[in-house]
């Protein structure tokens, strides 16, 4: 794994000089291979069978670009002596091409074409050229997105194939894609697809010790899964982002080793002076005047909470989806990095500890509750992609609002039960933490939260239209919860793991043992989500919540809450359906929260009407009484596989209107009184 680095810049690296020097002592190497031993269980390191089968596909994969970029110029008219010469090639990107990829990762791979291969001939020829081949399975285009990609198992391997195409005549093996003038005369989805090969290249020409440099990003990204703040999407940092501020720890400890990297790491991000942005190199200029990032020319650019730049031309922040509560949660990670390694080279601990998972259920008294459901799994997937893409809408909404300090999401999912499934079609859910802001005096505070909540279902509902996605039976719908709540929501496994957590943190803080806090993901895998079954929940544990006084009306019903730090009345807007009107998966969609507003009646003996009432498929007698718990069918079970999540492009303008066909959108507010 020894590697030299060639061609590098002579002297220091990076914008400033290094901090240290030092060489690394007998102990950083014991430490280091501490660290190892300790990543093994988490699968982050390949063996050379899987490498040496990664390797022979992306070979496959190469010589069947050319041959298809070959059969096109025949099919275009080409002469002779081009068709022989057109070349094309296969470059990856990523976390494979940075040497840190995991056991059952992805390959992101990039598709360079001649001039005479459009991109309508990349998702129209070539993809049908995949549909014929027996080696490729789970074949989707996705031509709407920002940067648009085919998806595909190749022999059991996942590939990400993004396409660009030159302004060259042909495309030869020894093709360097690091010269700017590769990105003379191409539209902005070919830079962008560039971009990703582009930037990787450049990272690792950037770093001291490429071997150095790949272990530490290996633990730095396993511990950034561990403690939920790996997702780009959802507003923390990608893979990209977290790799450059790995390079930059080793342009200022260039001779350190992991252990010492990884310290170092959290000592200087936990006391970075954000939104001071991190760069590996200075700014450059081109020739070609493409768009850079810059505050002092673009003003959107000051807004950027935790710029991390990108080294290649053209220059862009990564991490432009960071919002003001996502980088407070990193942050405070940080800090708790720092504290652990610091711990550890000094024997108190060991690096197990490094990767102990949060347990976000345990973290934050308030939750919002955000559920997508659609008929089937091919809307159910198109749709919870859109919805997940936009979910920093909503945290970014919250933000806003004057009482709220953090919105924190849990980037992983939870979907609906079995039972769900076969009523309103496939159902997936998202927890978002709130920290609310502390009374100044006994005075009750009214936080109405419907307005930032209705502004981002607008945005998806209008985003879908836009894109002609929006079928019968997709829906959004967000509830407040308290933590004690929770568990009309979570699936019984995870449930069942927190309890046996909590009784062993007892036990070890009886004997006088560092507490251990339990989490949802036990497999941190590139490429994958946890996937578990679920068992029903124990019905026991609804004597466990508070009672909840409900009374409900056809337009307004407040929820009182009753918790010994703070009050909260909720209230909820759920009409029924206007005379002859259907509103698709109404019906099965709220069986989870009605579940949940039953049964608090049921603990207060307050008599409930049944919100749904007014539509002609349920009836409700005001003498009936809810008599039973939720039963396995309507609690959530097992974890959502989010491998086939599609993703979109970006929003429509705000003014475009919300869709108005017969797809009815459920309006609901959620307000809140706290006390101080």
């Amino acid at each position: 794994m020894k590697e030299t680095q060639q061609n590098q810049p002579q002297g220091h690296y990076g914008l400033t000089s290094p901090i240290s020097l030092a060489p690394p002592s007998d102990k950083d190497h014991i430490h280091t291979q501490k660290l190892i031993e300790a990543m093994k269980p988490f699968g982050v390191f390949e063996d050379q069978e899987e490498l040496y089968h990664r390797t022979t596909v992306l070979g496959k994969l190469n010589n069947f670009v050319r041959e298809w970029i070959s059969e096109l110029a025949e099919s275009k008219n080409l002469p002779p002596s081009i068709t022989e010469q057109v070349g094309g090639k296969i470059f990856t990107f990523g976390s494979y091409r940075l040497g840190v990829h995991t056991k059952g990762s992805d390959i992101d791979a990039l598709c360079v074409a001649p001039s005479h291969v459009e991109r309508s001939d990349f998702f129209q020829s070539f993809f049908e050229k995949l549909k014929n081949q027996e080696e490729v399975k789970n074949l989707r285009a996705i031509e709407d997105a920002y940067v648009p990609v085919i998806k595909f198992e190749f022999d059991g391997i996942e590939i990400d194939l993004v396409f660009a195409k030159l302004s060259l005549p042909t495309v030869s093996d020894d093709l360097d894609l690091r010269d700017d003038s590769c990105l003379k005369s191409l539209d902005i989805r070919c830079i962008r697809s560039l971009n990703g090969s582009r930037v990787t290249d450049e990272i690792l020409r950037l770093v001291p010790n490429l071997e150095n440099f790949r272990l530490t990003l290996r633990a730095v990204k396993l511990w950034a899964k561990r403690r939920g703040v790996y997702s780009n999407i959802m507003g923390f940092l990608g893979g990209v982002s977290w790799a450059m501020l790995v390079a930059r720890i080793c342009q200022l400890y260039p001779n350190a080793l992991a252990s010492t990297l990884v310290n170092k790491f959290f000592l200087i991000f936990s006391k970075w002076d954000w939104p001071k942005p991190v760069l590996l190199k200075r700014l450059e200029e081109s020739f070609l005047n493409l768009p850079v990032w810059d505050p002092r020319v673009n003003p959107s650019d000051r807004y950027h909470v935790m710029p991390i730049i990108t080294p290649a031309y053209p220059q862009q922040n990564s991490t432009y989806n960071v919002s003001v509560s996502t980088r407070a949660v990193m942050v405070e990670e940080f800090q708790r990095g720092l504290e652990v390694t610091d711990e550890i080279l000094k024997g108190k601990s060991d690096w197990s500890k490094l990767f102990e998972p949060l347990n976000f259920f345990q973290k934050y008294k308030h939750y919002i509750v955000l559920t997508a459901s659609a008929f089937t799994e091919e809307h159910h997937l198109n749709w919870i992609g859109l919805v997940e893409s936009k979910i920093r809408v909503l945290v970014g909404n919250l933000e806003r609002n004057e009482f709220i300090t953090i919105a924190h999401v849990q980037p992983q999912s939870f979907p609906g039960n079995e039972v769900l499934y076969k009523q309103s079609g496939f159902v997936s859910m998202w927890f978002l933490g709130l920290v609310f802001k502390k009374a100044e005096s006994a005075v009750k505070t009214n936080v109405d939260l419907t307005h930032g909540i209705q502004s981002f279902t607008d945005t998806v509902y209008r985003q879908a239209s836009a894109l002609n996605i929006l079928k019968e039976g997709m829906k959004i719908e967000a509830t407040y919860v308290k933590r004690k709540q929770l568990h009309y929501f979570l699936p019984a496994g995870t449930l069942q793991k927190r309890k046996k957590q909590r009784v062993s943190d007892i036990s070890q803080n009886n004997s006088g043992l560092q507490c251990k806090r339990s989490s949802l993901g036990e497999s941190c895998s590139d490429g994958s989500k946890d996937r578990d079954s679920r068992t029903p929940s124990n019905s026991s544990s609804l004597n466990k919540i508070s009672k909840l006084d409900i009374s409900t009306a056809e337009t307004e019903r407040l929820v009182q809450v009753s918790p010994t730090e703070m009050e909260a009345t909720v209230a909820l807007r759920t009409p029924g359906p206007p005379t002859g009107c259907t509103i698709p998966g109404y019906d099965t969609v709220c069986q989870l929260r009605t579940c949940f507003v039953q049964e608090q009646h049921k603990l207060s003996g307050t008599l409930i009407t049944d919100p749904r009432s007014a539509s002609p498929k349920q009836h409700y007698s005001p003498s009936s009484k809810v008599s039973r718990p939720p039963t396995a069918g309507e609690c959530p079970q097992k974890a959502i596989d989010g491998e086939k999540r599609l993703s979109s492009k970006e929003l429509p303008d705000s003014s475009s209107p919300v869709p108005t066909n017969s797809i009815r959108i459920i309006k609901r507010s959620i307000k809140l009184t706290l006390n101080g």
